[in-house]
């Protein structure tokens, strides 16, 4: 039987049963497995990235669940450990215990947690030395509260309520020290304490500082990486010390173009991300708290509560420059940056 000799890119073999087979050769076994290669390192870090994304959001979700909940259970989340400035005149030293004495007394009871290390022993918790916000600067961490916040030590003008004279408040001159916890799904979490928080007392304008009980700034694995604010790591921070609001924000990368007027900033925030809406008031203040993890410095952002509807009506602002938040006309074009929903 004749049998012919293809010339396409197949090669005909013989096997001592006879019947041909069609095989490829070398050099276009080679081409494929190049191909598939170059796809792969193209399309792999693109599906890890989206399973990290997604695991964190799971991990993130999960975690502002547990804390809502323990924090919930507390009778009040002021008063714990003792804060005192050194005073050479009445003879007495300096301490601080508050955030240490908040995790071991308070949260302890109500949030399982593995290990807890003091200030001095925050990477024995798996608190990494330095991180990228999320504009993408390589910051050192926070080991108190001047340096999560240097507005909480400052002295500000009320230009409010107070007639223009210097703010004084329990606030003032209070520089916590950090402490740190491990929880047992392997979260790292450092704790910034505000002793002396302050309750919602309906005020207009005021100083948003007072009101943070405490700031967790978590980072979700640990020291394992990227060390990134939008990634592995956030913030959950508690306001007011009975009946606590719990808020966990996760902000844009960036700010709506522009300035906005409160009854546009909404829509602004869909335009920019299908998934995003303007932060509430205490998400807002609690971006105010934890500005250097986002990269924000300065401005003025409008936030979704409103007092009175309508283009005539007001709406709570939140000042970066100083800590301020009031109420504003509705149609006074501020920032705006949106939060993930």
């Amino acid at each position: 039987m004749k049998k012919q000799i293809l010339k396409s890119r197949v090669i005909w073999t013989f096997c001592s049963g006879g019947g041909g087979k069609i095989a490829f050769t070398m050099s276009e076994i080679l081409l494929s497995l190049t191909i598939i290669g170059v796809v792969a390192a193209i399309t792999l870090p693109s599906l890890t990235g989206n399973i990290n994304e997604r695991t964190w959001n799971t991990q993130r979700k999960a975690l502002y669940a547990r804390f809502s909940q323990g924090l919930a259970l507390m009778p009040s989340l002021s008063g714990y450990g003792t804060y005192q400035l050194a005073d050479a005149t009445a003879g007495t030293s300096a301490q601080d215990t508050a955030a240490e004495t908040f995790v071991t007394e308070g949260l302890s009871k109500v949030i399982k947690i593995n290990n807890i290390c003091d200030h001095d022993h925050l990477q024995d918790c798996g608190i990494v030395t330095s991180y990228t916000n999320l504009a993408g600067s390589i910051k050192t961490w926070p080991t108190k509260l001047s340096e999560m916040n240097s507005m909480f030590t400052g002295t500000w003008n009320d230009g409010g309520s107070n007639g223009g004279t210097n703010y004084q408040n329990p606030q003032k001159n209070i520089d916590t020290k950090a402490a740190a916890f491990e929880t047992q799904n392997g979260e790292s979490i450092a704790v910034y304490y505000n002793p002396n928080c302050q309750a919602d007392m309906g005020e207009g304008w005021h100083y948003s500082q007072p009101k943070m009980c405490a700031n967790f700034i978590y980072d979700l694995n640990g020291n394992k990486g990227p060390n990134t604010v939008g990634k592995d790591i956030g913030f959950i921070t508690a306001l007011y010390p009975s009946d606590p609001i719990v808020v966990a924000p996760v902000p844009l990368a960036q700010n709506v173009s522009g300035t906005k007027k409160q009854t546009e900033a909404g829509e602004a925030c869909t335009k920019l991300d299908a998934e995003s809406r303007l932060p509430n008031r205490d998400e807002l203040s609690a971006m105010f708290y934890n500005r250097d993890l986002i990269g924000i410095a300065s401005g003025s952002f409008w936030s979704g509560s409103v007092i009175s509807s309508g283009e005539s009506g007001t709406a709570w602002d939140q000042g970066f420059n100083t800590g301020h938040r009031d109420p504003e006309p509705r149609s006074v074009g501020y920032l705006v940056r949106c939060v993930k929903r």
